[in-house]
């Protein structure tokens, strides 16, 4: 076939959330690392062998800031920290951490290509749950935890690292048997490795074989940050969250820092912008727009849903190509191209079942089939895009081999040219306008992963009201310094944490993320003085709300509150929780209580603390803050000073009333407190629901449980028979 060539844009998203603890500085995951010398340098060094092949690069800021701090050596993750404890020297809890943690690789192309690695997961087990990982702690040797150490993290390196550092060849073709200081080398040349990516991209931009471009700079879903009620055009029966949040100025904030960031580290502004998850509406393109960019990209769905046309027919086929494979217009000089989402999706998460070379023989048919269906003399355009990192996992050899075919096969085809988004747009601009760009993703069209589930809703709630009193605080502290409040708020705005709330995804990690989110609201009310809410220790992921007791109520009790343990019986019927165990297997083992007991009669909870040691000895100067969340928000403040006293408070208009001293109190070897039912304002069969936040000089140093809350029901007068019963 005759006539101009087909064009072909490859635009690569490559972005990590901010996974840094905003109160410890250590990060949470190991993705941007791991990542980093798996994914960011390989993709675009394989490129120099292939000069015709012309693509787009999408860096995050949030990954960019990330990799920055890896580089200068301002960052350590947790996997990092368990790698680096020499084997010996590792406690149970962190060795429960190794376990649960570093299989987390796949196991058909990073796990049985190495075989002592296999081994060790096979020894694991495939499926544990956080009890079977401390008793497997028994069964490892130190130097089967040293290998596992060492395999995890070269587990990870991209084949082209191999080449580049023989000594990664050697560790491999070992297997097995490694020392501590081939481990140190090898976390080292992770490091080592990561500083070659900014300066790789940087080189290629200026050969001009790759064009760079960004995103918001915490990944936020900018139609919902511009108002939550924008959910409603593709979802109109969508329940929203209690309060609107709309805030435009956060949108360019977002937008413009991004910007800057970029152009600080690369010394350039990108011409284009990838919105996070390919979101738009009409009112944030303006906003893109206005902060200078020249092109964006959103999925073929919200061009059919913008032109009121459907793309493909009921076998999937494309049956408008001539609307979808050009850009088009929208605002005064911004253009707009939109994904084909099969030939996208099939690299993203279909050809890695397939052999390699049929693959890319697919992805040519199809690529000639989509020419042979246009016009022979305008140049068309298809865009793919997708996620740059995390689909080459799924194929052997890190993607390597089904690139490499692929480079070559459109390196060859006169028929097809890869070209940059920019590069394209400069020679065919669009001639077509869109009035109302529909708003949407790039998944079903709508916002539906971010918004409209409970906990989603929750989420925007709580984000939403610590913004308002940042907000609040400033107009009160004119002069005060705020940048890293508001830099928590445009965190926590960041869409990957919604990402993980509802029902649609799953990970091992959900806890984290739901920590993550809530961490970095506490730290906005920490910066500016203001009584961290109850509700913000709690998850938000409904499954991790209510903590399991070892053991539940069994009867009613009334023990002697004396600080002591007076009889074993005491306490007998009580329900306990054993804190170590609430930690989880990625926490250190560095409780300083013990466990938590807690039980009542008709007239009064009774809840007891129980450390390592007396009690008396190591709390001086604490207050140990019981926070009920239900049936009444309230708190019991006992408070250890040379006199002991029991403070009973209850939240009225955002603020704490107190309401009495509570005379049942104790401490000794153990903490005993009566708190009356009255007091809590709890009725028969009334949920009680609280956790316990120990306080030093106002700071926290411990909660219990760490994640979620005690859950209890206020008896009723026949509690005991139907305990019998």
């Amino acid at each position: 076939m005759h006539g101009k060539p087909l064009f072909v844009s490859f635009l690569w998203h490559m972005h990590q959330p901010y996974y840094k603890d905003p109160l410890t500085g250590v990060y949470r995951f190991p993705w941007v690392r791991l990542h980093g010398i798996k994914d960011y340098y390989d993709m675009v060094t394989i490129l120099e062998d292939f000069s015709a092949m012309h693509q787009t690069f999408n860096l995050t800021p949030s990954l960019i800031e990330q990799l920055m701090d890896y580089i200068e050596g301002d960052a350590v993750d947790r996997f990092f920290e368990l790698s680096m404890v020499p084997a010996e020297d590792l406690t149970v809890e962190e060795k429960a951490s190794i376990l649960f943690g570093f299989f987390f690789a796949n196991p058909e192309n990073m796990i049985k290509p190495l075989p002592r690695y296999y081994e060790l997961l096979l020894k694991r087990g495939k499926t544990v749950t956080e009890e079977d990982l401390r008793r497997a702690t028994r069964y490892f040797s130190t130097q089967d935890f040293l290998d596992l150490q060492v395999l995890f993290n070269l587990s990870w390196f991209d084949p082209i690292f191999h080449e580049r550092y023989p000594f990664l060849k050697e560790l491999a073709n070992k297997g097995r048997d490694y020392t501590e200081e081939e481990k140190k080398i090898l976390l080292n040349t992770q490091i080592e490795a990561m500083r070659l990516i900014i300066p790789k991209y940087k080189e290629m931009k200026d050969k001009g074989q790759i064009e760079m471009t960004t995103s918001a700079f915490y990944h936020p879903i900018l139609p919902l940050l511009y108002s939550t009620d924008s959910a409603r055009v593709a979802m109109p029966v969508v329940k929203l969250p209690e309060f609107r949040f709309s805030h435009p100025e956060d949108a360019v904030a977002q937008v413009r820092m991004a910007l800057e960031y970029f152009e600080n580290i690369f010394g350039f502004r990108p011409e284009g912008m990838w919105p996070p998850e390919g979101a738009v509406s009409q009112e944030t393109v303006k906003i893109i727009e206005q902060e200078g960019i020249k092109w964006i990209a959103s999925d073929e769905g919200i061009l059919a849903s913008s032109l009121s046309i459907s793309i493909r027919d009921s076998s999937g086929q494309v049956r408008e190509p001539q609307k979808l494979y050009k850009p088009y217009r929208i605002g005064e000089g911004l253009s707009i191209i939109f994904r084909d989402h099969t030939l996208s999706d099939l690299i993203g998460f279909v050809y890695y079942k397939w052999d390699a070379k049929k693959a890319v023989q697919d992805f040519i048919d199809r690529l000639h089939r989509i020419r042979s269906s246009l016009p022979p003399d305008r140049a068309f355009l298809v865009p793919i895009i997708l996620d740059g990192e995390n689909a080459w996992e799924y194929y052997k050899n890190d993607g390597r081999d089904f690139l490499l075919y692929l480079y070559d096969a459109l390196s060859r085809d006169e028929g097809i040219r890869t070209t940059t988004v920019s590069e394209y747009l400069r020679e065919h601009p669009p001639e077509e306008y869109i009035s109302n760009l529909f708003p949407g993703s790039w998944i079903n069209s709508n916002f539906g992963i971010w918004i409209g589930h409970e906990e989603d809703n929750m989420a925007w709630d709580m984000l939403y009201e610590t913004r308002e009193e940042l907000v609040t605080y400033q107009k009160l502290n004119p002069d005060a310094d705020l940048k890293e409040a508001w830099k928590s708020i445009y965190i926590a705005e960041g869409s990957d944490w919604w990402w993980w709330y509802g029902d649609e995804h799953v990970t091992e990690m959900q806890k984290e993320f739901d920590e993550l989110f809530r961490a970095n609201l506490r730290k906005v009310y920490k910066l500016i003085g203001k009584e961290i809410p109850p509700k913000l220790q709690v998850p938000i992921l409904r499954k991790e709300a209510s903590v399991r007791p070892v053991v539940s109520v069994k009867g009613f009790i009334t023990p002697r509150i004396d600080g002591e343990v007076t009889s074993y019986y005491e306490w007998l019927n009580s329900a306990y929780l054993d804190v170590e165990r609430t930690a989880g297997a990625m926490h250190r083992a560095t409780a300083f209580t013990s466990m938590i007991y807690y039980g009542f009669d008709l007239n009064n909870l009774y809840l007891r603390v129980d450390a390592e040691g007396p009690l008396i000895e190591i709390s001086k100067e604490m207050t140990f803050s019981f926070q009920f969340l239900k049936p009444r928000e309230s708190r019991l403040d006992v408070v250890v000073t040379q006199e002991l006293r029991a403070l009973f408070y209850r939240r009225a208009e955002e603020q704490w009333q107190f309401i009495g001293n509570i005379e049942g109190v104790a401490i000794k070897d153990i903490l005993e407190v009566a708190v009356p039912f009255a007091m809590l304002n709890a009725q028969e069969g009334d949920e009680i629901a609280f956790f316990l936040s120990i306080l030093r000089d106002g700071d926290e140093i411990e909660r219990c449980p760490l994640r979620g809350y005690i859950s209890l029901e206020a008896p009723t007068s026949r509690f005991e028979a139907m305990m019998w019963h």
